[in-house]
């Protein structure tokens, strides 16, 4: 009787340690085995306001300028309305295939493959990961000409309007790249809210200064002259030019709402109580609509400030130079967001190589294992080798092709082209569709559908313009020798 009491007790002490166990496990990690995660809507809105505000904002006076008033204002509300709309649909497929106690789909092309099969997900893969390539081009070439206007409105303000400060972008594109290879050690989304959080400030930082001097300068009565349809053929451009110009306005736009393919990855950061679903969503409508509405302001004050000669860059445009140490901290402020911008949509690049590199060599000490670096008795941070390797011949192929092609808004033109439709449109609403099994050929199916080929055209006409800017810039500029 005695052993057996024993054996019971001991039986029961085993069950004790594995619930305690358990319990310690479920307070330490999440269903999917990783790491609690603790992001909350604030963290998540900073993670997407740090993505959609972005270089986009400086180009939105001279897309209003070729659009005009009418066609400026109602695209910037259309293209928001589309963003909000589609960023929910996705974020209620992060979880299948119930949107709340589904298995987690932790990346955009695991969200694809759980609801389309694997060649919509291999297509998938292959836009994002060019698009998020392309983005953080964008944003080198974006900073480091904001570098550049730094030290011109230092020249112009020492030597005067008069005298021609240009400056090659090229030195400053390499610092950058060597700073961004030390800030690509940071190893996940998870350990980059403080950076999100500082370039999200910075956003609003530099937008309110352009907006400030864009309302200086209406208030001075040195406002530009402008049209309800924006750019006047045959006064300001040829009839041709004008539809070039209005395809590349309509692609700067769609960069300017171009995130969607980071939010998989910011969803994945957030905890699971309340749903992930309900707080994206959340989230996904303060970033739109706080965004939106410095969009509104920089593009209109900016159209009204400059007219139909407005800027490609509204910071760096002649005119905006003085107060010269006020367009320097602009400078700077943008700096520092592209700065954490580049980050942000570099993190699911870097991630996909290094999941596949873990999965076919689990037992590699180059691939797995992590080295730390401690002060003290606290351990500070680890580096591990493949990251260190890998990030950085990324972050010098990126800086390379940055400078081979220096053409800011045709760039951002290509790249909203590129990525508008397929990640922000296209597969959300495929998705929808396959996941709530709506029935082909119903209302709600037809107009997501209409939804769908309105939006294809729109990219379309965005991507052909913007090919005629790259090849006109390329005509007329030998890459690595451009100056600003």
């Amino acid at each position: 009787m005695r052993g057996r009491k024993d054996e019971e007790f001991q039986q029961g002490g085993i069950d004790s340690l594995a619930t305690n166990y358990k319990f310690a496990d479920d307070e330490e990690f999440d269903d999917d085995g990783k790491p609690k995660r603790t992001g909350t809507v604030w963290t998540a809105s900073a993670h997407i306001i740090t993505a959609i505000i972005g270089s986009g904002v400086l180009s939105l006076a001279w897309g209003t300028a070729q659009l005009g008033w009418i066609g400026g204002v109602a695209t910037l509300v259309i293209f928001s309305i589309i963003t909000g709309y589609t960023s929910n649909l996705l974020a209620d497929c992060y979880r299948s295939p119930d949107p709340v106690t589904g298995k987690r789909n932790h990346t955009y092309m695991e969200e694809v493959r759980a609801n389309l099969g694997r060649l919509n997900c291999i297509a998938c893969g292959t836009v994002q990961y060019a698009n998020l390539t392309g983005m953080v081009i964008g944003y080198t070439i974006t900073a480091s000409i904001s570098m550049v206007a730094v030290h011109k409105s230092n020249c112009f303000h020492e030597k005067g309007h008069a005298v021609s400060c240009m400056f090659s972008s090229n030195p400053y594109m390499i610092g950058l790249g060597l700073f961004e290879v030390f800030l690509s050690q940071i190893p996940n989304f998870h350990q980059l809210t403080w950076l999100s959080s500082v370039a999200a400030v910075m956003s609003f930082g530099y937008s309110l200064i352009g907006i400030g001097l864009a309302i200086a300068k209406i208030a001075s009565g040195d406002g530009g002259r402008t049209t309800l349809t924006g750019i006047e053929v045959g006064v300001d451009v040829t009839s041709a030019d004008k539809t070039w110009r209005m395809f590349r306005a309509l692609g700067d736009i769609a960069f300017a709402y171009s995130f969607s393919q980071v939010l998989v990855e910011i969803q994945d950061t957030l905890k699971s109580n309340p749903p992930e679903n309900k707080v994206m969503k959340k989230a996904s409508t303060i970033s739109v609509f706080t965004t939106t509405s410095f969009y509104m302001m920089c593009g209109c004050l900016g159209y009204a400030a400059f007219g139909n000669s407005a800027p490609g860059n509204m910071l760096t445009g002649f005119g905006f130079y003085e107060p010269f140490w006020l367009v320097d901290i602009a400078n700077i402020f943008i700096v520092i967001h592209l700065v954490g911008a580049y980050q942000v949509f570099a993190q699911p690049v870097y991630h996909k190589l290094e999941s596949w590199a873990s999965e076919n060599w689990p037992n590699s000490t180059f691939v797995n294992k992590e080295y730390p670096i401690k002060i003290g008795s606290k351990i500070m941070y680890t580096f591990n080798m493949l990251r260190l390797t890998w990030r950085t011949i990324f972050v010098i192929l990126v800086t390379t092709l940055a400078m081979a092609m220096p053409f800011f808004n045709d760039i951002l033109a290509f790249l909203g082209s590129l990525g508008f439709w397929p990640l922000t449109v296209y597969f959300p609403v495929r998705m929808y569709i396959a996941k709530n099994k709506i029935k082909r050929g119903s209302m709600k199916w037809c107009m997501l559908q209409l939804l769908n080929l309105l939006c294809f055209l729109v990219s379309l006409a965005a991507a052909v313009g913007s090919i005629q800017g790259v090849s006109q810039s390329l005509g007329s500029s030998k890459p690595f020798q451009f100056k600003v």
